[in-house]
C-alpha cells in the first residue's frame, strides 16, 4: 500500500508540474507592451511608468509573477516617426496581452500594427479627430484610455496669460505640426478665445529644435506678445529649452503641465499625467480579466493643477495679483 501511495503522489506531483510549466507557457504570465514616447533619460516618464506599475501592483499583478512589461522610449522629434513604427512592430510581435501608448503618437503607431490586441493610451488630445476611437462612451474597435485635456483649455491658458501679464495684445500657440497633427483641436478654440479677449492670436509652428530659437527670437521683435505652448510631445520633451528662451527673449509664457514650470515656465495648468497612468492601470486590469477596450469609456481628467513661478515672474517684471496666488495650487520660488 505504501509503495502504491508513493508511486500515485508522484505521478500526481508530476502531472501538477507538467500542468504548471503548461499554464506559464500558455499565457501563465500575463505580457504588457509599453510604448512611451519620452526618452528613457526622461525623469518624469521614469515616473509615469512607475505609478503605472504600481498601480498594477496594487490590483495583484506583479512583476516577476503574473505580469511582464516589455517597454520601448522614443525621443519626441519629427524625425522619429520610423523608429517609433518599428518599435511599435516589434511590440505587436511580441504578442502582448495589451499594450499600453503613452500619447496620441505612440498610440497611432500601435494601432497602425494591431486592429485586435487591446490598446489603452494614457495621454492623448483629439482620439476621436486622430482616429483613434469612435466616440467617448462606446470607443469601438481596439483602443481606449484617457484625454490629455478639453480643447476650451487653450482658452483657459488665454485668460491666465492676460491676468497675470495684461499688457499682452498678441498671443502665440507653440507646437509641432509633425508631433501634434491634432494642432486644430487646440487651435479653433485658441482663436475663438483671442476675439472674446480682445487680442491676437498668431500660429507658432516649430518643426525642429533649431527652429525654436529662431522662432521665438522672430515673435519677440514685435512688442506686448505672450506665448502659449501646446499640450505636445515635442514641447515636452523641450520644456527646458522652450522656458529659457522665453526668459530669455523676455516673452510671458503659459504652459499645460506641470513640469514645465518647474523647469521656469512662468504659469502652467492641467491635469497631472501621473494620474491617467495610475488610472490606465485600472482599465488594464480590467482587460486583462476579460472586457473589451470597445466597452471601457474614453475618460477625461480629473485633478488640474495651477502652478505660478514667482522668480519668473520677477524677472519679467511682472506683479502676480495676489487673488491669482491665492487660486494656484503651488507657487514656486
Amino acid at each position: 500500500m505504501r509503495r502504491r501511495n508513493f508511486i500515485t503522489l508522484l505521478g500526481s506531483t508530476m502531472v501538477m508540474r507538467t500542468l504548471t510549466a503548461h499554464a506559464q507557457q500558455s499565457g501563465g504570465t500575463r505580457r504588457i507592451g509599453v510604448l512611451m514616447s519620452y526618452p528613457e533619460t526622461d525623469p518624469d516618464a521614469q515616473a509615469f511608468l512607475a505609478a503605472f506599475r504600481e498601480g498594477l501592483q496594487k490590483l495583484g499583478w506583479t512583476e516577476g509573477r503574473n505580469i511582464r512589461l516589455d517597454t520601448r522610449w522614443t525621443s519626441a522629434s519629427a524625425g522619429n516617426v520610423e523608429e517609433m513604427q518599428r518599435f511599435a512592430k516589434e511590440l505587436v510581435a511580441l504578442q502582448p496581452d495589451l499594450l499600453l501608448g503613452h500619447t496620441t503618437t505612440t498610440t497611432t503607431a500601435l494601432q497602425k500594427e494591431t486592429r485586435t490586441i487591446p490598446v489603452i493610451f494614457a495621454f492623448v488630445s483629439d482620439p476621436v479627430g486622430s482616429g483613434l476611437v469612435t466616440n467617448f462612451p462606446h470607443p469601438g474597435g481596439n483602443v481606449t484610455g484617457f484625454m490629455v485635456m478639453e480643447p476650451t483649455m487653450a482658452g483657459k491658458w488665454m485668460e491666465l496669460l492676460k491676468e497675470i501679464a495684461p499688457r499682452v495684445t498678441r498671443i502665440a500657440l507653440l507646437y509641432n505640426p509633425a508631433t501634434a497633427a491634432y494642432a486644430e483641436y487646440y487651435l479653433k478654440p485658441f482663436k475663438a478665445a483671442a476675439a472674446s479677449l480682445a487680442v491676437e492670436a498668431i500660429a507658432l509652428p516649430v518643426r525642429d529644435t533649431s527652429e525654436l530659437e529662431s522662432a521665438i527670437a522672430a515673435y519677440a521683435r514685435e512688442p506686448n506678445g505672450g506665448l502659449v505652448v501646446m499640450p505636445d510631445t515635442f514641447n515636452d520633451a523641450h520644456r527646458a529649452d522652450i522656458t529659457s528662451l522665453a526668459a530669455r527673449y523676455r516673452v510671458p509664457a503659459v504652459c499645460p503641465l506641470h513640469f514645465y514650470a518647474e523647469v521656469g515656465c512662468l504659469l502652467s495648468y492641467g491635469p497631472l499625467p501621473i494620474d491617467n497612468f495610475r488610472r490606465a492601470a485600472q482599465y488594464a486590469d480590467r482587460i486583462l480579466k476579460g472586457e473589451k477596450p470597445s466597452d471601457l469609456p474614453v475618460q477625461a481628467p480629473v485633478n488640474f493643477v495651477l502652478t505660478i513661478n514667482l522668480k519668473a515672474a520677477k524677472a519679467l517684471g511682472l506683479d502676480v495679483p495676489a487673488l491669482l496666488q491665492q487660486r494656484a495650487d503651488e507657487v514656486t520660488e
